[in-house]
């Protein structure tokens, strides 16, 4: 049986599925409730020290789903950070230690483009025991208008120097979660991880518009006639999610070993997180499919990674994290490649009888060895 348990950046993880933040660990009654469940670890709705400057609206997300189906595989938000008071998220945070100790409890923090605010907020959140920090440095909509979010995300300079004022204070493991609106991510990335950032977390939503209603001419989701661009998730996504985890997993094999990446997007199923971890994460966060499919899908996801392992022979985690990214390369190389195959295959060929016309007594035994399979 394999062992699903995993340590990250110090951390007891008992498997490696994490509620990815927004409405699934929206308070302590939803947070305990994924504990119970038997998540690894939860990263907290994003939070910021003033709650009274959030206001979220309604209807704020739109579905796609195929023609004639109900699967759901794309999925937008226009859902700000929590509105709930800071002081009120600290008092949660001590109980949910306190009720679930061996969950992994991350409390993701958002603040504007100041020193003294990131450093608070920091201190005070370490204080009431929360396991790890995740610098939401890529909420697509809302916050941008405020200079935080992505408009920090995309900016490598701001990731560096504000990942540098938490790390001021953080004495637990932080990782900053990265925006997918670049051309690179790596660049972010690594800006992080300079400023010391024990890992990445990636990727957030990426920036969409689900589309327009076609007899009333406005753009979804619609809220009294208008709309904003919002974060695109889901299955639709996992794609580009496993690409840009691929990059920043091959970044860090280069420049930053040791460091760490939780992946993000569209993952619903065991094997979603088999192809994330294949691809260098440590972690696998959850959060448009629990809106979907409830908390326990974890169950079922642990089941399916377990059986994936066993089919395999891998006994760990660490036994085939990043075991794919060998198999990268470049056009030039898969064109040479496939030339020395076809260039094999054809000196194979060459000599092989292949009517009956063409055997010689004199090669007889050389024509034979020719048709033999590889013993």
């Amino acid at each position: 049986m394999a062992d699903l348990s995993t340590v990250v950046n110090g951390l007891q993880f008992k498997n490696p599925f994490v509620i990815g933040s927004g409405p699934p660990g929206t308070n302590a009654n939803v947070i305990n409730k994924a504990f119970a469940e038997g998540w690894g670890g939860v990263v907290a709705k994003t939070i910021s020290l003033e709650a009274d400057k959030v206001t979220n609206v309604a209807p704020r997300y739109a579905r796609m789903r195929a023609e004639g189906s109900k699967e759901v595989f794309g999925w937008e938000n226009i859902e700000l950070i929590s509105d709930r008071p800071f002081v009120t998220w600290l008092d949660e945070f001590k109980a949910i230690k306190d009720a679930h100790p061996e969950g992994m409890l991350i409390a993701s923090i958002m603040e504007e483009y100041r020193r003294d605010a990131w450093i608070e907020i920091v201190e005070r959140c370490q204080e009431v025991g929360v396991d790890a920090f995740e610098l939401n440095f890529s909420c697509p909509h809302g916050l941008p208008e405020r200079k935080m979010g992505m408009a920090m995300g995309e900016n490598p300079d701001i990731v560096e120097e504000v990942s540098g004022w938490a790390m001021e204070s953080a004495k637990i493991p932080v990782w900053a979660k990265m925006t997918p609106n670049v051309t690179h991510i790596a660049d972010p990335g690594r800006s992080a991880l300079r400023a010391g950032c024990d890992g990445l977390a990636a990727i957030n939503t990426i920036l969409s518009v689900m589309g327009v209603d076609l007899e009333t001419l406005r753009p979804m989701p619609t809220v009294e006639g208008y709309a904003v661009p919002g974060g695109y998730s889901c299955k639709a996504v996992r794609p580009i999610a496993l690409r840009m985890v691929m990059e920043l997993a091959r970044m860090i094999a280069e420049e930053y070993p040791g460091r760490t990446i939780s992946g993000i997007g569209g993952a619903e199923t065991g094997n979603d997180a088999a192809q994330f971890i294949l691809l260098g994460a440590h972690t696998v966060q959850v959060c448009t499919g629990v809106m979907i499919h409830g908390y326990g899908m974890v169950k079922d996801m642990c089941e399916q990674l377990s059986a994936f392992m066993d089919q395999h022979g891998f006994a760990s985690i660490d036994d085939f994290r990043g075991a794919s990214l060998p198999y990268f390369s470049t056009h030039a190389d898969l064109v040479r490649r496939q030339a020395e195959a076809k260039a094999a295959a054809k000196a194979r060929r060459e000599g092989m009888v292949e009517k009956d016309t063409e055997w010689e007594g004199e090669k007889f035994v050389e024509q034979s060895d020719r048709l033999v399979s590889n013993d």
